[in-house]
């Protein structure tokens, strides 16, 4: 059996911050975490309702910093209905927020970065136990996973994660290596479940692309075709996991707040797939973690020209008609 872990980064905005009212924290939920459009909502109570239809189950990781500026009922907005619709939360976390902190910061120092892999080993302890706290303070279970934003992580990350008790990371992105924020000290051959500083690193899936490389798993990257391949490929390999990553704002245009219908289908396609696949079923951190592999990583799905055309039309026409989340 392959399971597969439907990853979602869940998280308001920094860069639709505009204040510390209420007014802009409502606003930054509607385009961010509900995803309200003339259409009916599009984020993370479309998607619970979405995966409950399929009977599927998903990975929200929760991002607690915004708490910095707004408070714990900010994250406690986002928390309760994922815990209501019986769906994993895991832990997240931008550090763009410590920089719009001011006195709130956990850090002594009040440093700001982009990436928790711009901190010390000390000051990522810290980041992190602040953000695990938070999480459950907002109705969260304890955490066993995390992810970076940006995927922003190096090894001290996975050091300071083992130290204060969390057990498997999933920022290593081996289609980004070399172009992302990512410092792991991994490499794009490392596509499967690895120990790695203490933790059980999850690398995020991956496909092959044309001109030798690899292309990351994630909703908006690559077609409803393509991810179903890259499952079916998993499990014919005999892969105990395979992680796909989405985000709650990834069905809509946040700047317009209009639905972009070829991603939602997208979404929608992929449940009704796993649904009807032999062999597979959808997995959790808190349930049905991912294991790890004893015999190395195994090969990506190989490119299919049909496949990458029709991608670079269909993402085409998305961007087009639709544009970027």
């Amino acid at each position: 059996m392959t399971r597969v872990f439907i990853t979602i980064d869940t998280e308001y905005s920094s860069g639709l911050y505009n204040g510390p009212g209420t007014a802009d924290r409502a606003e930054n939920y509607a385009r961010s975490i509900a995803c309200v459009t003339p259409e009916g909502p599009a984020g993370i109570t479309h998607k619970l309702e979405l995966l409950a239809k399929y009977g599927q189950k998903a990975v929200f990781f929760v991002d607690p910093m915004p708490a910095l500026v707004w408070g714990i009922a900010a994250i406690e907005d986002i928390v309760g209905p994922i815990v209501a619709a019986g769906q994993d939360v895991q832990l997240h976390c931008h550090t763009e927020w410590l920089g719009l902190a001011g006195a709130a910061s956990p850090l002594a120092s009040k440093q700001a970065g982009k990436n928790l892999a711009d901190f010390t080993f000390e000051d990522q302890c810290a980041i992190l136990d602040y953000a695990r706290a938070t999480l459950v303070a907002a109705g969260a279970p304890a955490p066993v996973a995390f992810r970076a934003g940006n995927y922003g992580a190096n090894d001290d990350t996975l050091r300071a994660l083992a130290a204060i008790g969390l057990d498997y990371d999933t920022s290593h992105c081996p289609a980004l290596v070399g172009t992302g924020g990512c410092r792991i000290s991994l490499g794009a051959e490392d596509r499967d479940p690895v120990g790695h500083m203490g933790v059980i690193e999850v690398p995020i899936g991956a496909i092959g692309t044309m001109g030798g490389g690899l292309r990351h798993a994630q909703l908006t990257a690559l077609t409803l075709g393509e991810l179903v391949s890259a499952i079916r490929h998993a499990h014919a390999s005999g892969r105990d996991s395979f992680t796909l990553v989405s985000h709650s704002f990834e069905l809509i245009n946040r700047r317009r707040q209009a639905v972009n219908p070829i991603v939602r289908r997208r979404f929608t396609g992929l449940l009704k797939a796993l649904a009807r696949m032999r062999g597979v079923t959808t997995g959790t951190y808190a349930e049905t973690p991912p294991q790890l592999s004893l015999t190395g990583s195994t090969a990506a799905l190989p490119p299919c020209p049909f496949r990458t055309s029709r991608r670079i039309a269909e993402q085409l026409v998305s961007n087009a008609l639709y544009g970027s989340i």
